[in-house]
């Protein structure tokens, strides 16, 4: 072993012994903190059980039975606080707010959300959309004031109610009050949410800094396709700086634990997502979100929940702001609230979501506003983007109808060296069809770059699609939804694979693509190599049928891209072939025929390369 791989081993070793020591480290933190809470936790409900044994044991004895129990239909007081105590019993109200894009409603019982509709919308169904459904949400906040409570214990005091704006209030007797007061803001998805702490000196102790705000919600399936909506909901978080959010979920069960400072969340479907930020920011805190399955009878989506802790007003008086979201994800009306609000589209990487946004997202806009079809705007997107980038693939193109050209002489050669299991032969046919594309001005490699450039276009597409909320519920030809699938088969029952349909858009992809690749391959030479047998095999028949699996349950408009695109290769491909001079291919061939050739640097390193291994060979067969 030499020095340099000595050394190699020592750092590997130590990355992998600094990265131990570092997780230990952070566990060892998290299981401290963890702990911390967990002892809080305790310590706050041996306080409620023992302060409930002090109230009981105050009770006349004509109050209680044998056993020391208070007596059936005898009212126990739970709280020390005369005002609390009453608060826990009042009756619950349930009142709204609105505006021309959403409506809201809050119950006074914790001052908390109750429902959201979003109004320009609908379900798949064309039942009304909604967020999440009157009783599917919760929003509160724990605290120690003297004792521990939580505000969804107690009915709020409606303080004012005017078209625009709520405000709740939570009295203590030990004087002060909690204030919720809520302003949705006109012709907007926004509402601000003002959570003030007023004269609560006396209440909350001066040791007590933070405080816990829980929200969490249950949102329904609006779209037809289970699969399709699921796999693009997630839930996403975002730091301060940060140039976009962390997401985790996406269609699986996820949570995670922040133990730093965070901007906002967002609780996404598909379409739609419930975005929460805080401008003085949260200081820690825990995000999960839990998906239902497909048969779900009540057709839930998925369970959102994030426990966030914050940081008190000093001395229990002050106000902290927060602000809500409660609408589409589109790209334009994200991106216009800042926020990098727009970042939870999931438009791809660096140079895919780069290509996105200022290239399709803005050739959408513009066609859209001339033209109301939308599968004749993906038509004519798809012949913009083949036109642009036909200077890259026209080379690929001409090099395959070249290669046909020369299928003659590619079959000469085959016949002359017929033996695949001879390596000495093969690499003399390797060398003879070589020179034979150099003689005839072909590179078979020269129009694989220029395609590879074109995959992320496709990749691009393929983010874009599903996830283009313009395209929700719009439809074209047979298809009634361009972001959902479009069934002309369904089974009724689940198949393994293929679902419960079978999508004509995904079909006739996988039949052009299938049609395309026998177009292009029964013009190249054979050979009796057996890998270029099995590229062939996948290339005509494994990947038709993969992506009809793949594409059978997403966009129908995805599906009509691929359709497009694969129909205008093959349009494409066969005016090439049409303009490609096959007889004055062959006739430079035959000209050139027993002429040197200029070799290039690549050439000769092959050559070398492949005479230093027949001379190996021919060592080892000596040998033997």
């Amino acid at each position: 072993m030499d020095k340099n791989s000595v050394i190699g081993f020592i750092l590997i070793a130590a990355i992998f012994v600094g990265f131990s020591i570092f997780q230990s480290n952070q566990t060892r933190k998290r299981m401290e903190l963890q702990a911390q809470l967990d002892s809080v936790a305790r310590v706050e409900a041996f306080e409620r059980e023992l302060a409930e044994a002090e109230r009981i044991a105050a009770l006349p004895d004509s109050l209680k039975d044998a056993s020391g129990a208070p007596l059936s239909g005898v009212p126990v007081s739970i709280y020390k606080d005369s005002l609390l105590e009453a608060a826990s019993h009042a009756g619950e109200r349930i009142l709204s707010l609105e505006n021309s894009k959403i409506r809201l409603e809050f119950t006074t019982r914790g001052a908390q959300l109750y429902s959201a509709q979003v109004k320009d919308y609908k379900n798949y169904d064309s039942t009304d959309l909604y967020l999440f459904r009157p009783g599917g949400a919760g929003y509160s906040l724990s605290l120690y004031a003297g004792e521990s409570i939580s505000t969804r214990d107690f009915i709020f005091q409606v303080a004012e109610q005017t078209d625009s704006t709520l405000v709740m209030r939570l009295p203590f007797a030990g004087g002060g009050y909690i204030e919720q007061k809520y302003t949705l803001r006109p012709d907007s998805y926004q509402m601000d949410n003002l959570l003030s702490f007023v004269g609560m000196q006396d209440v909350i102790p001066r040791n007590v800094s933070m405080f816990d705000l829980d929200f969490a919600l249950t949102m329904p399936r609006m779209e037809k396709g289970f699969k399709n909506e699921s796999q693009y909901s997630k839930l996403d978080y975002y730091f301060t700086g940060d140039k976009k959010p962390v997401e985790i979920g996406r269609g699986r069960n996820a949570s995670r634990r922040i133990d730093s400072k965070l901007s906002w969340f967002a609780f996404q479907q598909q379409f739609f997502s419930v975005i929460m930020r805080a401008p003085d920011e949260f200081a820690s805190g825990e995000l999960a979100v839990s998906f239902f399955p497909q048969d779900d009878p009540d057709r839930h989506l998925m369970t959102c929940s994030a426990q966030m802790r914050a940081e008190l007003p000093q001395g229990g008086n002050g106000s902290i702001p927060f602000e809500f979201y409660f609408g589409p994800n589109h790209f334009r009306t994200l991106k216009l609230i800042g926020n990098k609000y727009e970042k939870i589209i999931p438009l791809g990487g660096w140079l895919v979501g780069w290509f996105t946004r200022f290239a399709i997202i803005p050739m959408f806009n513009f066609f859209h506003r001339f033209i109301s079809s939308f599968g004749l705007i993906i038509l004519l997107m798809t012949l913009v983007i083949k036109l642009v980038v036909f200077p890259l693939t026209y080379k690929s193109y001409a090099s395959s109808a070249k290669m046909s050209a020369l299928k003659p002489e590619i079959d000469k050669i085959n016949a002359k060296y017929p033996h695949a299991d001879n390596q000495q032969e093969m690499m003399k046919k390797q060398q003879a069809t070589m020179e034979l594309y150099k003689r005839a001005g072909v590179s078979p490699m020269g129009g694989c770059l220029p395609t590879l450039l074109t995959f992320p276009i496709l990749w691009a597409m393929f983010r874009f699609f599903p996830a283009s909320i313009e395209l929700r519920q719009q439809p074209f030809l047979w298809c009634k939804d361009l972001s959902a699938y479009d069934a002309i088969v369904d089974f009724g029952t689940r198949v393994p694979l293929i679902g419960d349909h079978i999508s004509l858009f995904a079909l006739l992809m996988a039949l052009t693509m299938w049609g395309y690749s026998k177009m292009t391959l029964s013009s190249q030479p054979a050979g009796n190599d057996p890998s270029a047998a099995s590229m062939r095999f996948m290339s005509m028949w494994m990947m038709p049928i993969m992506m009809f699996f793949i594409c059978n349950s997403l966009s129908a408009a995805l599906s009509y891209y691929y359709l497009l695109s694969q129909l205008i290769a093959i349009v494409q491909t066969w005016a090439i072939r049409k303009s490609i001079d096959k007889d004055a291919i062959l006739a430079k061939v035959q000209a050139s025929a027993g002429k040197p050739l200029p070799k290039s640097k690549w050439q000769q390193r092959l050559e070398e390369a492949q005479r230093m291994q027949e001379q190996q060979m021919r060592r080892q067969q000596k040998k033997r």
